[in-house]
This record gives structure tokens, C-alpha cells and sequence, in this order.
């Protein structure tokens, strides 16, 4: 079997409501894709294995754990591993940065959590004590992470290997120039019944306008004119024009929805069997 050129690994516990997401992306970005599950008590798991992703489980979520565990599973080795903890500090907008970070051949390469409490430097810090956010490592950098002690530090690493240890930082929040079609749902939807010429907008918006006033000038209708005249008989029409204009355009706006529908469907069908051909 050849050799896997990356290998994404997601570690997690309790995400179910981010997992799919995020195996999602990562197999746009490779085949081989990996989750550890750190003793999730919720459908994490049986998500992973509905996807079609590898499954492995670690009681514990340093780097050097995590090398073991992939170390001793009987997965095939790849050349290169990418490791992400999901969890609530990580973003799915970082996942392209992090993949780029994979292709610049570091044998060790680990962002590490920063910790407030410690003053020492991310390259003395313990591997085994330390959490990470990421990480990109060989498979000779897989082999000896999963080799060294428990004490040691990115200075204990073999110096034929191309190490570097740094602190975990999230990407700056930017203030984005959006349109108006993604501001929000209500906006997109409004522009799309614009642009498609749909008949709920043609037809229904202008349909409830009209049947709303026609019902509310009725009431007005019949307590003003209290006797027959040119003017309360003009005014009488227009308001049960406007009314029935209004109930009409509704009519036509659910008529011409429902055989919208019906067309698409039908259309489904034919373009079904040719696109199996």
C-alpha cells in the first residue's frame, strides 16, 4: 500500500456539533483523514465512523500521547501528519493556514496553548505536560516524539530533526466588507426572490399589501358614507377592487410556487437517468 502523503488528524472530545464539519473540510484536503477521540460521553464517535473516518481513542491529549497512539495503531504511516485539537478556542478559518503550515517540511512543528501561569519559553516547556492547538510532524518526527521521555522538551528532540515550538496565537478578527445578499439570511433570501423573479415576491408581497388595505379601508368604508352617492359608490369599488386585486395575486403567487415545484421535479426525473449514463 503507498505511503499517505498527509494524514489529518482531528482530536477532540464532546464536539458533536463540530466534528462533521470539520472531517468534512479536512477531506477536501486529503483522502487520509483521521479523528482521536478523547472519551467523548456524546455521538462524537458514531459521527466519525458514519463519515468514514479512521477512529482511534487517547486517554490523554499532549503531543507525545498522541504520537503514540497513532504510533502503535495499525494504520499505515504517512510521510507527513497535520494535528488539530478541535475544541471552542479553534475556528474552521484557521484550518487554511494550518494545512499550509503542513507543506513547509518540519519534522516538529507545534503550536502550543500559551499558559499565563508559565514564564518559560514555548521551546522549554514540556512536551508531556503542555497542550498544544496544532501540529505538523513527520513521520521520523512522529517516531521520535513518540520515543522521548516524559520530561523532555523541543531541546531533547534529535538535532538532525528541523524542530520549532511556538505559541498558539488565533487570527485577528477583521471587520469584512459584506454585501448585502450575506448580512443576513432575510437580506440573501430577499435578493435571490429578487434576482430569480420569484412568484412569492411577484405576485404574493404585492398581493398582501393590497388585500390589507382593501380590509382595512372597508372598515372605514362602511362608517363614513352613511348614504348612496356618486363618491361613497367609487369608493366602495376601489376598495373591494383592491381587495379582491389583493386575495387574486396571493392565489397566483401559491398557484405559480406549487407548479414551480411540480416542474422541478418532473425535470429531476428526466435528468436523473442521463446523468447515470
Amino acid at each position: 500500500m503507498a505511503k499517505a502523503h498527509l494524514r489529518i488528524v482531528g482530536i477532540g472530545r464532546n464536539i458533536e456539533l463540530r466534528v462533521v464539519s470539520f472531517l468534512t473540510r479536512a477531506r477536501q484536503a486529503t483522502d487520509d483523514v483521521v479523528f482521536i477521540d478523547l472519551g467523548s460521553e456524546d455521538e462524537t464517535a458514531i459521527l466519525v465512523e458514519e463519515i468514514g473516518c479512521g477512529l482511534l481513542t487517547s486517554e490523554d491529549s499532549d503531543i507525545q500521547s498522541i504520537a503514540r497512539c497513532l504510533k502503535e495503531s495499525d494504520l499505515e504511516p504517512a510521510e507527513n501528519y497535520l494535528f488539530i485539537h478541535v475544541n471552542k478556542q479553534w475556528s474552521l478559518r484557521e484550518f487554511p493556514l494550518h494545512l499550509n503550515r503542513s507543506r513547509e517540511n518540519w519534522d516538529v512543528y507545534i503550536g502550543l496553548v500559551p499558559d499565563e501561569e508559565s514564564e518559560r519559553s514555548p521551546s522549554k516547556s514540556q512536551l508531556s505536560t503542555s497542550s498544544f492547538q496544532h501540529a505538523s510532524v513527520s513521520q521520523a518526527g512522529l517516531e521520535e516524539l513518540a520515543e522521548t521521555g516524559s520530561d523532555a522538551t523541543a531541546h531533547d528532540l534529535s538535532d538532525q530533526l528541523r524542530v520549532r515550538v511556538i505559541q498558539s496565537t488565533t487570527l485577528p478578527s477583521f471587520p469584512q466588507r459584506e454585501s448585502l445578499a450575506t448580512a443576513s439570511r432575510f437580506a440573501q433570501l430577499f435578493m435571490w426572490m429578487i434576482e430569480s423573479r420569484h412568484p412569492l415576491f411577484l405576485f404574493g408581497i404585492p398581493g398582501i399589501v393590497l388585500f390589507v388595505l382593501g380590509y382595512r379601508l372597508s372598515g372605514g368604508v362602511v362608517t363614513t358614507f352613511t348614504e348612496l352617492s356618486t363618491e361613497s359608490i367609487g369608493v366602495t369599488l376601489l376598495t373591494i377592487a383592491m381587495t379582491l386585486f389583493g386575495l387574486f395575486a396571493m392565489m397566483i403567487a401559491l398557484i405559480l410556487y406549487i407548479m414551480g415545484k411540480q416542474v422541478e421535479q418532473v425535470q429531476a426525473q428526466y435528468d436523473g437517468p442521463q446523468g447515470g449514463q
